[in-house]
């Protein structure tokens, strides 16, 4: 509220009323918020709705890694940790530090490159690939709702070649276990648009949705690359999601192999599906089908996406999300 609202609401209720409305929306700003209903596509682009409790001070560790970073470090967007940089090839600087609107690499996708599920894993992708999807950004033909349009923007076409050189230069591996379930625990969405299980140890149906959740939420808040995540889908939907990769199903749209490989683990420029966050396949999926991701190489998936129903989108996100990388 701007503060002749206030001034309003002090004239006209008291000024004791203000300071107890005002008190009890700051706790309630510290708190974990009750999931929102999210609709039938909005578990898909996660909008923060809630907090985690703020990280105790003090340096933190992880095992295995002699390094140590304070939650401040641990959270600067522009200069992330690095846990394990003898896992890696010697990044280079826009991968572990940012500059102006463009935040580090690593960040978000972390030093592995494998990523958390709200943004997206960048390994087993040529280094061609990804440069066109930077390039996409930067024209806006592709449109990220968080950053990656101001960050390509603002990157040099150097900087974009070096970075996709580096991350098509890291092995893909399993960082998500995909799970059937019938029910999964309440969450909400917090810091960084992750997931986290709701306090109480409640659960509700998964409907049709995909709920994704850390393995470990102390250590993927450390952005430890080591913890990995676990993704729950419907009961039977890999089985369907298989049908529609392998055979299309039956003419409702076009075998995933024909364009990604029979592994589909990606086939020249074309990118890898196997392994990647489900659901970040289900975001792209949607965005092909609703006609809103754009560039040289999207118009190939608007047609088999066209037809796709909302449950064909997670039983093939859920597939394709449980293979192997």
């Amino acid at each position: 509220f701007e503060l002749s609202c206030v001034g309003v609401f002090m004239k006209t209720f008291g000024y004791g009323l203000v300071v107890a409305w005002l008190f009890a929306l700051s706790a309630a700003a510290q708190q974990p918020a009750a999931p929102q209903p999210e609709g039938p596509r909005g578990w898909a682009f996660p909008a923060i709705n809630g907090a985690a409790p703020a990280e105790e001070p003090g340096p933190k560790s992880l095992p295995g890694s002699t390094k140590s970073y304070t939650p401040a470090q641990i959270d600067d967007l522009s200069n992330p940790p690095d846990w394990f940089p003898d896992e890696h090839q010697p990044a280079p600087p826009v991968v572990q530090k940012g500059h102006g609107a463009v935040l580090a690499c690593g960040a978000c996708h972390l030093m592995s490159g494998e990523g958390h599920p709200e943004s997206a894993g960048m390994t087993g992708f040529t280094a061609d690939y990804i440069v066109q999807q930077m390039l996409d950004f930067k024209s806006g033909v592709r449109k990220d709702a968080a950053r990656m349009n101001g960050i390509a923007k603002d990157m040099s076409d150097e900087e974009i070649r070096q970075a996709s050189e580096w991350f098509a230069g890291l092995k893909p591996r399993v960082f998500t276990k995909v799970m059937e379930a019938n029910s999964v625990p309440k969450t909400f969405v917090g810091q960084g648009r992750m997931r986290f299980v709701q306090p109480g140890g409640a659960t509700e149906p998964i409907g049709n949705r995909i709920v994704t959740l850390p393995e470990d939420q102390t250590r993927a808040r450390l952005r430890d690359p080591r913890s990995g995540f676990i993704a729950y889908v419907p009961v039977g939907s890999i089985a369907k999601g298989k049908a529609l990769a392998e055979s299309g199903g039956g003419g409702k749209t076009i075998a995933c192999s024909i364009c990604h490989g029979d592994t589909l683990k990606g086939l020249g420029n074309v990118p890898r599906l196997a392994g990647l966050h489900p659901i970040y396949i289900a975001r792209q999926l949607y965005l092909f089908k609703e006609g809103t991701r754009n560039g040289p190489d999207a118009q190939l998936m608007k047609k088999p996406a066209v037809t796709l129903t909302d449950e064909d989108i997670v039983a093939l996100s859920a597939y394709l999300g449980s293979l192997t990388p």
